[in-house]
């Protein structure tokens, strides 16, 4: 293998490994509040196992590098999720309004770590259920992590007509304006609005929230993910 091939290597199994620890950190990041998989599965009536992020069945085990397995590069993964995928979209092409099958699709992209691919489809779901605040956090998350901050703040701004004082959204606009577009203003104003309109909201996320603010007004930059 030449110098430039053992680079690009080296490479790929590092892109694998950070946009591995994506799906550990969008728990923290928007994660206090996100309601996350399970209540789009509850919410959609669409199977549990069918909308809860998980690495795809064809990943190495932990360790296989050390062993001389090669690690997948993200258009490997891409491919995958197409293969798993195939079926589904072909029940799709006649029923191109069922949000169970809308749902499958995106996730097995989402668990590929092909965000922009999950976002269209959660997308497509969420039209058929624009009530779905839970289903909405999951387009939002995903353009989040397709690099599109503004298409996800819009996605749930979009969602407080329905539930002007839903604390995950009005948290997770907070998080995106403060680590995205580096608007503290913004921001504060979006988790001010939080503790005003849910006054029962626990100690511990309180807590959390003042804590953002205090850092916000005080000029620290926001912590990236």
């Amino acid at each position: 293998m030449s110098e430039n091939q053992q680079a690009n290597s080296s490479w790929t199994a590092k892109q694998v490994y950070l946009m591995s620890a994506i799906c550990v950190v969008v728990g923290l990041a928007f994660g206090y509040f996100l309601r996350g998989s399970a209540s789009v599965a509850a919410k959609t009536t669409a199977p549990a196992a069918a909308t809860q992020a998980a690495p795809p069945a064809t990943m190495p085990p932990a360790g296989a590098m050390e062993q001389g397995q090669p690690m997948p590069s993200l258009e490997d993964m891409k491919r995958m999720a197409d293969k798993q995928s195939a079926s589904l979209l072909e029940q799709l092409n006649k029923d191109p309004r069922n949000t169970q099958l809308l749902i499958k699709i995106a996730t097995n992209y989402k668990s590929a770590h092909q965000f922009t691919e999950a976002a269209i489809y959660f997308g497509k779901a969420l039209e058929q259920d624009p009530k779905n605040v839970a289903l909405r956090d999951e387009v939002a998350a995903a353009q989040y992590y397709s690099d599109n901050a503004d298409a996800a703040i819009s996605t749930l701004e979009a969602g407080l007509k329905f539930q002007p004082n839903d604390p995950s959204t009005l948290f997770n606009i907070g998080i995106m304006k403060y680590q995205k577009k580096n608007d503290a203003k913004g921001a504060v104003e979006m988790w001010q609005r939080l503790l005003k309109s849910n006054p029962a909201l626990p100690e511990a996320k309180r807590a959390q929230v003042e804590k953002l603010i205090s850092q916000a007004s005080s000029g620290t930059r926001p912590p990236e993910n």
